[in-house]
């Protein structure tokens, strides 16, 4: 069984996730927009500009379906990876699925002056991301485990999944 990390952009998923491979032993690290990267040899960002979100996406499940071929592995994924019902299905039946849920207010404080994010890189970030928000909610909350992620550390938000996942 995997360890699969949803949520916004900007609401920890890869920093938790390399936290809880060094803590989990056996386990290892993955990142679903990493690999794609490694494997496009080019940025997300370029990937959308040049070829667009669909094509993106499309990506997104080849690598998705490739790394769930392992078990033991922490997965950080993209925050849009679960708009595509088959991304949403793969996650759930192949991992735990938490979703790091984190307020508009704190998401947009963390990624305000980050320019790595294609669909909130907008002059209009707060509306873009209240937008994106309203959007995948319902998709984010569908999965197993919920952790609020406001105010605490890192440290404790891997002890609250390390809880979750042996209790």
């Amino acid at each position: 069984m995997n360890i699969a990390l949803i949520g916004m952009p900007g609401s920890g998923k890869t920093t938790v996730a390399l936290l809880l491979a060094k803590k989990l032993v056996g386990f290892s690290f993955v990142d679903t927009d990493a690999k794609i990267v490694e494997i496009q040899k080019t940025s997300i960002n370029d990937i959308f500009a040049k070829k667009g979100e669909q094509f993106f996406r499309k990506l997104e499940t080849q690598v998705l379906t490739s790394i769930l071929k392992k078990d033991k592995q922490i997965i950080s994924t993209g925050g849009g990876i679960i708009l595509s019902d088959i991304n949403k299905k793969l996650l759930k039946e192949n991992s735990f699925l938490i979703y790091l849920k984190t307020s508009e207010k704190t998401l947009y404080e963390r990624i305000k002056n980050n320019k790595e994010r294609p669909l909130l890189n907008t002059s209009d970030l707060s509306n873009r991301l209240h937008q994106l928000i309203l959007q995948r909610k319902s998709l984010y909350e569908d999965a197993q485990f919920i952790i609020e992620t406001d105010d605490k550390t890192p440290d404790i938000i891997v002890d609250e999944i390390l809880r979750l996942i042996n209790g």
